[in-house]
């Protein structure tokens, strides 16, 4: 079911032309668990995130079903409710990780990994997990939305959190996290329903962290790999090509509480906005334990295009409409 939250805004309290509001984690109007933001901004002019869902209180990372929200200040969200679960594939049935979505030939694509079995984490040689990454069709940004394939895109090497980015051309380029396989990237067939070609090794001038999540996107000419490094760490690369070769730049937001992170950055409305994960104590829990919620800060880009550090924040974007509205005016 749908439902519109204006919870955020009734909290906020009206300063002059400012307005002041602790707006982290963002407010979807209940009390969902969500992690592995991924932002769009599709034609009707909207901010789409798509997201993992955390089950309440899950012992480990055993997620069900990919979440959607829309909104067009970042304060108030529309919540589209699940989107795709674990029941709708034929080929997995465990770990419903981190998607991603693009729009191409008419439809809208959702990137999903997906997989089977059990992770021991006590006796990691007895584990018998596999991940795989998965893709489905809808006319609506929102759904629902069909895997057309009833497969993964491939089944080696193991792999999970896709980042699609599709360039000027109408190429579109599958990034991810793999065993063995990180800092590859394939191209998709045309039809968006299967992989083009060999994968590709990129030529990360000799930088190669473990990593997890990446997230691609290009500004001014300028092509940006950015990721979790070790896994809780974001930091980035540049490159004058979707395939590198990379020159790593640095960090642009520290590690918090040991804990991963799992981000997208994009523009809207004339800002950059990263969206990622923090794991935060909630009182309207069952289990008092942290667990993750969605999140959102500002981005900053230097003139030679290098991004200035993040930190996070409690009021994150709440003054989102005032900002937007400064930039479209020319106001300082």
């Amino acid at each position: 079911m749908k439902h519109i939250t204006r919870t955020a805004t009734a909290l906020c309290l009206s300063l002059g032309s400012l307005l002041a509001c602790a707006q982290n984690p963002l407010n979807f109007g209940s009390n969902i668990k969500t992690a592995d933001p991924s932002g769009r901004v599709w034609a009707d002019g909207k901010m789409y995130l798509y997201t993992s869902h955390d089950e309440e209180c899950q012992e480990d990372f055993h997620m069900q079903d990919w979440h959607a929200f829309s909104s067009t200040d970042l304060v108030n969200w529309t919540a589209h409710g699940a989107i795709l679960s674990l029941k709708d594939l034929s080929w997995a049935d465990n770990y419903a990780w981190a998607p991603d979505a693009v729009y191409k030939n008419g439809k809208y694509y959702l990137v999903i990994p997906a997989g089977t079995g059990f992770k021991d984490r006590v006796n990691p040689e007895k584990s018998t997990k596999w991940m795989g990454i998965g893709i489905a069709e809808s006319d609506s940004p929102t759904g629902p939305f069909k895997d057309m394939i009833g497969a993964p895109l491939w089944k080696t090497p193991y792999a999970n959190d896709p980042s699609m980015f599709i360039d000027d051309d109408g190429k579109a380029y599958l990034y991810f996290h793999g065993v063995n396989s990180d800092y590859q990237v394939v191209e998709m067939a045309d039809d968006m329903r299967s992989i083009k070609g060999d994968f590709y090794k990129m030529d990360m001038g000799g930088y190669e962290p473990k990593m997890e999540g990446p997230w691609i996107f290009k500004r001014n000419g300028i092509y940006y790999f950015t990721m979790p490094e070790n896994n809780r760490v974001l930091s980035y690369y540049t490159a004058k090509s979707p395939k590198g070769p990379w020159k790593y730049q640095g960090v642009i937001m520290d590690e918090e509480n040991n804990a991963n992170n799992h981000h997208s950055i994009v523009e809207y409305k004339g800002q950059w906005i990263l969206f990622y994960h923090r794991w935060l104590n909630d009182k309207t829990s069952t289990c008092h334990k942290k667990q993750r919620h969605t999140a959102a800060e500002y981005l900053h880009f230097n003139a030679d295009g290098t991004i200035q550090k993040v930190e996070r924040t409690e009021k994150g974007v709440s003054d989102f409409s005032v900002r937007s509205n400064t930039k479209k005016t020319g106001e300082k």
